[in-house]
């Protein structure tokens, strides 16, 4: 009984592994935007500061709101409170506004004419302590990859059906075994009652 519950389990364990054998569980791409993200950024940094511009698929012509994140670069700390001047290097006539909504946190509010990829001149007056960044990249008109996912769900698919179908052939098999083994155990009392039968006529004296 050991070694069929031993056999079962390398069934069991060898028909999920194959079943798996085609998954990728590496780590994926470190770089641009991740299936499934609902926003792009883009970022900037320099001795004194550290920006990060996040905004959702913009299109040409239509208003467009964008999240500046304004840290300190050595403490990460959040800068509240600075002047913020944008420009486009692109188009020097678009205009922008910037409102703080939260310590380090700035919505920007413009309009992009084209679709087509943009760029930022960022100028920062924090205090004392001034700076410019160019936050480069800004892509309008350019869609989430959110079509990506969809090959990876096909396989995921793909493999738990391979994983039922081991599970279904090792419980098959094991089902199988079992039965044998029973009808062997069944098996053996007949032959034992057999030659006790015989044992007990050779020792029973004649008349």
């Amino acid at each position: 009984m050991k070694q069929l519950l031993i056999l079962l389990l390398g069934l069991l364990l060898g028909g999920t592994a194959y079943a798996h054998g085609g998954e990728d569980h590496g780590d994926g791409p470190k770089a641009g935007t991740a299936a499934g993200a609902t926003s792009f950024s883009v970022a900037a940094l320099s001795e004194q500061f550290e920006a990060l511009l996040r905004y959702e698929p913009l299109e040409g012509g239509k208003p467009a709101d964008l999240r500046l994140f304004l840290s300190d670069y050595a403490s990460n700390a959040p800068i509240k409170g600075a002047k913020l001047t944008l420009t486009t290097p692109e188009d020097a006539t678009l205009k922008w506004a910037v409102t703080e909504q939260e310590p380090g946190v700035y919505l920007v509010e413009g309009q992009f004419p084209a679709n087509k990829a943009y760029s930022f001149a960022l100028n920062i007056v924090a205090g004392e302590t001034a700076d410019l960044l160019l936050l480069e990249g800004i892509k309008v008109g350019e869609k989430l990859p959110v079509a990506a996912a969809a090959p990876a769900a096909a396989t995921s698919l793909f493999s738990s059906w391979k994983t039922i179908l081991a599970l279904l052939g090792a419980f098959a098999l094991g089902i199988g075994l079992t039965a044998l083994l029973m009808r062997r155990r069944r098996s053996e009392p007949v032959l034992q009652t057999s030659e006790q039968a015989l044992t007990a006529s050779r020792r029973t004296p004649f008349p």
